[in-house]
C-alpha cells in the first residue's frame, strides 16, 4: 500500500474515533499523560495543518508553528476543526510531485514521503489515546500494526525524550494491537 492510501486509512480511523467523542468527554484525562482527550485532538488538529504548511510552503512560519503547537486549533467544533486539518493535509501530500519536496518540520528536514510517515505513526497513536480515553475501539487491526511497523522505521533513540515520545513501555501478554501501539509510544497499559 502507498503512503497516501495508507495515511487515508488512518485519517478515516481516526475520523471514527473523533467523532466518536462526545463534547462531555474532551476533558477526560487520555494515555498521553499530559493531556486530556481535547488537547489530543488539538494536537493532531494542529499537527495536520503543520503538515499541509510544510508540504504547501517547505516549512511552517515559527509564529504560525507556536499557534498550532501550542493554540486553539479546534474552537468550539472540534469535529469540523479535525476534518479541515485533516483534508488539507491530504491534499498537500496528494498535490503532484510532494512526496518528492524536503521540508523543514520542528525536528529537522526531510523528504516529504518521510514527514508522511511520521505522520501516519504520531495521528494513529493519537487516535488510539483518544479510543482508549473514550472506550472506543480501533478495529482495523492491520492498519494499527502496519502503524506501528512505521513507528519501529521512524522513532529512534533521539526521539525517545519527553515530550515527544517516552521510553516504550511493557504490554501486557495478549494485548490487542493498539494497546502494543500504546505501549510501543511509551504509554501505560
Amino acid at each position: 500500500m502507498d503512503s497516501i492510501a495508507l495515511m487515508k486509512q488512518v485519517i478515516a480511523s481516526t475520523d471514527k474515533v473523533v467523532k466518536g467523542t462526545e463534547p462531555s468527554q474532551l476533558s477526560l484525562p487520555s494515555p498521553c499523560t499530559e493531556w486530556t482527550v481535547r488537547d489530543v485532538i488539538n494536537h493532531i488538529t494542529g499537527g495536520s495543518t503543520m503538515f499541509a504548511v510544510c508540504v504547501e510552503e517547505g516549512s511552517v512560519p515559527d509564529d504560525l508553528l507556536g499557534k498550532l503547537m501550542a493554540g486553539d486549533n479546534l474552537g468550539d467544533d472540534f469535529v469540523g476543526a479535525w476534518e479541515a486539518a485533516s483534508s488539507r493535509a491530504i491534499a498537500a501530500f496528494e498535490a503532484p510531485g510532494a512526496l518528492d519536496k524536503m521540508v523543514k518540520l520542528p525536528f529537522g528536514e526531510m523528504p516529504a514521503g518521510v514527514a508522511l510517515n511520521i505522520a501516519v505513526f504520531d495521528v494513529l497513536t493519537h487516535a488510539a489515546d483518544i479510543a482508549s480515553a473514550t472506550n472506543q475501539t480501533i478495529d482495523d487491526t492491520a492498519l494499527v500494526e502496519t502503524a506501528m511497523e512505521v513507528g519501529h522505521q521512524m522513532i529512534g533513540p533521539d526521539l525517545r525524550v519527553p515530550g515527544i515520545f517516552d521510553p516504550e513501555q511493557p504490554a501486557p501478554e495478549g494485548a490487542t494491537p493498539t494497546a502494543r501501539l500504546l505501549a510501543f509510544a511509551g504509554r501505560k497499559v
